[in-house]
């Protein structure tokens, strides 16, 4: 069956920072046959992964911590996105604006924000370079192949946001041994549904394709809430020797969607302006909408002309639109009630990358590249009148940026056991000037099965063209004159495998910083007609530190539980305070439980626990004016083959009906009145799919 599990998979890591020591596990007694299977199956220590270092190495060799999931690990997870299923992990906060279809999902690692993590698909960053966050819920999961979670400072490799770690999805590829066919359809609460097909195979001997597409439809939990999105992707792959291996691959994303705001006040009334309707008891707005297209275009050429020399050359292209609808409820100093105002913004990314491995003696791996990035910036926007027409005239903005940088990282092992690396990354930016970017590291293994590792490396984030050109208006201004966002992050992971590869143990300790925050606020050197604009200047600064703990115990290919812990002490800093940091629980657990019967049926559980969040009205506050209170949640999912090609699942999320807020926003009535809300958690749902693989 396509989702089973082989022996020694990975379902889930683990981790404890409690043992520092080494018991080296004694090899099984096993059969010629049962040795050449596990050969072909590497342990967990053992697995490849690619992206904390650019280069193929064992995990046990890596010196960040990295979390590893593939489409097996998906199909098995009761998961409704990926930002939902990753979130299974330790250290990693999934968060949504909401229980509406086109909420925006965001990844935050170890206590930072969401734009301090980068996550990419296929080598191209999926960031809005506008904002600085990934959006989780736009990947299509029915794409994905394998994802990698490398926690800790990326920016030696990945340049600017990379501060927590780095999220790189690889999509799926045709498999030489047989063609992949595989259609879906499914159906649930609040009038759900989603269609997928993916198909793949080599239609020659060096060339092959892979191709999915989705279309899916929601209502929602609450008026406004709906959602309709469609995406495709195409990965083509011409491989036909080690010195040559070509592949492009392409996605496109439309959404449109509604924006209901957060849940006005108990005892709220509808309020109309002619035949249109602008809030509700249940949404503080009717009528706000937004929808997005985003395409990403890769184009990667390797080739290993000699053993000891690797060669890859990446040409990557985005394009990213955002639209947003907002109307007023209410008149203020420049605008009457029914008024709003349409905006757009667009950002085109063209990129070149190149970076060669070399080995020039056996203990000795350099990594050297080079990036150039050129990135154009505009917005536009057009008032809209009481009855909703534009206006006549609109606003708008324009700015070019650009980046080039080069890296370098040194891995000597001295040892057979022993692994140093030292990096560093010079980046010059168009706007703020240069950055360096140094990262040291080293890997000890005292046994095969173990590891100790150490990091430590410079991090960056370079200002939005949101923050340096957003147009000035009577209230806010951007700030050409900003300067990175710079911090360190150190991190001592533990790892461990044993009982012949059916426990897993790993725990992180984590510390960082983050110097000259961006932030928004009131600035009395830009003064306007109504008080001192919102512009954003490097202001603040924050600094957090914790543990991730965890376990996964597999003791046959039948049955897999795990669990994770993490704790996180985050602080955001002002020149004159310093206070809990915002949204940052500082315990989360997670469990899972997945039970695989010789009938073909999976059932697999999971239960989250979140601590409660805090969050602040007034920059000058110290003492949290919002509480989000902690919430458990419970998710079951039951998979069936049968008749071989047919696969029914039914997943239960929140089966509890679990009532609990995601974020604190505001509400401005008719009257002009303002108060704060929350955005609240979808509810109970339940789908039911039904897949055809050949």
């Amino acid at each position: 069956p396509m989702h089973s599990k082989k022996p020694n998979a990975l379902a889930t890591k683990v981790y404890t920072l409690a043992t520092l020591g080494c018991i080296c596990t004694s090899p099984a007694i096993v059969s010629a046959a049962q040795e050449a299977q596990e050969r072909a199956t590497a342990t967990i220590m053992e697995k490849v992964v690619v992206s904390a270092t650019k280069i193929e190495q064992q995990r046990k060799k890596v010196i960040n911590p990295v979390e590893t999931i593939d489409f097996v690990d998906i199909a098995e997870s009761p998961g409704t996105s990926l930002g939902d299923i990753l979130a299974e992990k330790s250290g990693i906060d999934w968060r949504t604006r909401g229980d509406y279809g086109g909420a925006t999902e965001e990844l935050h690692l170890r206590g930072m924000q969401g734009d301090e993590t980068q996550v990419f698909i296929n080598g191209v960053s999926i960031n809005s370079p506008s904002v600085g966050a990934a959006d989780m819920g736009k990947v299509a999961i029915n794409a994905i192949d394998s994802v990698e979670v490398v926690k800790g400072s990326g920016s030696l490799l990945y340049g600017s946001g990379a501060m927590a770690g780095t999220v790189f999805i690889t999509t799926k590829k045709p498999q030489r041994d047989g063609a992949d066919f595989i259609v879906s359809g499914s159906y649930g609460t609040e009038n759900t549904y989603e269609l997928a097909i993916e198909n793949g195979m080599y239609v020659s001997d060096n060339f092959g394709y892979y191709l999915t597409a989705t279309k899916k439809e929601t209502d929602g939990f609450r008026d406004n809430a709906d959602l309709d999105h469609k995406d495709m992707s195409l990965n083509l792959i011409f491989d036909p020797s080690k010195m040559l291996n070509v592949s492009l691959y392409s996605d496109f994303i439309d959404r449109d969607y509604g924006v209901p705001g957060i849940t006005p006040p108990a005892g709220t009334q509808a309020f109309s302006i002619g035949n249109s309707q602008f809030y509700n008891h249940d949404s503080a707005s009717l009528l706000d909408r937004g929808a997005d297209e985003d395409a990403h275009l890769v184009l990667q050429v390797t080739s290993q002309p000699l053993d000891w020399l690797g060669i890859t050359i990446e040409s990557k292209y985005t394009d990213m639109e955002n639209y947003h609808l907002s109307r007023y409820n209410a008149g203020g100093w420049t605008n009457l009630a029914g008024e709003g105002l349409q905006s757009w913004v667009e950002n085109t990314i063209g990129e070149v990358e190149a970076y060669a491995e070399l080995t020039p003696l056996e203990d000795l791996t350099i990594l050297a590249g080079g990036d150039y990035q050129n990135h154009d910036w505009s917005t536009k926007s057009i008032e809209l009148d009481v009855n909703g027409n534009e206006k006549a005239g609109q606003t708008s903005n324009q700015a070019n940026i650009f980046t080039k940088s080069v890296y370098s990282e040194v891995q000597y092992k001295p040892l057979a056991n022993l692994n140093f690396l030292a990096g560093i990354r010079l980046e010059d930016h168009s706007t703020f000037g240069s950055e360096t970017l140094p990262l040291l590291g080293l890997v000890f293994n005292p046994c095969d099965d173990s590891a100790i590792k150490i990091s430590h490396g410079k991090h960056f984030k370079a200002p939005t063209p949101n923050d340096l050109f957003w147009p000035a208006d009577a209230f806010v201004a951007g700030n050409p004159d900003l300067e990175p966002q710079t911090g360190w992050h150190t991190d001592i992971t533990f790892e461990k495998s044993m009982m012949d590869d059916m426990l897993f143990l790993s725990g992180s300790y984590f510390n960082w910083n983050v110097d000259g925050k961006i932030t928004w606020a009131e600035n009395p050197n830009v003064p306007g007609p109504f008080g001192n604009k919102w512009t954003p200047t490097n202001l603040n600064s924050s600094e957090g530190q914790g543990v991730e703990l965890a376990m996964q115990y597999d003791p046959n290919e039948d049955f897999s539980i795990g669990f994770n812990l993490t704790y996180t002490d985050a602080e955001d800093n002002t020149p004159d305070q310093s206070r809990r940091a915002q949204y940052v629980p500082e315990i989360s657990w997670n469990g899972n439980a997945t039970y695989r019967l010789p009938s073909g049926l999976t059932t697999s559980a999971r239960i989250r626990f979140v601590d409660e969040r805090v969050f602040y009205r007034s920059a000058s506050d110290t003492i949290a004016t919002d509480t989000l209170d902690s919430y458990y949640t419970l998710d079951l999912q039951a998979e069936k083959r049968f008749f071989e090609n047919w696969l029914g699942t039914l997943t239960l999320n929140n089966v509890l009906d679990e009532e609990y807020d995601t974020f604190v926003g505001t509400f401005t009535d008719n009257a002009g009145m303002r108060s704060y809300g929350t955005y609240p958690a979808g509810g109970f749902s339940a789908f039911f799919k039904l897949s055809y693989e050949l």
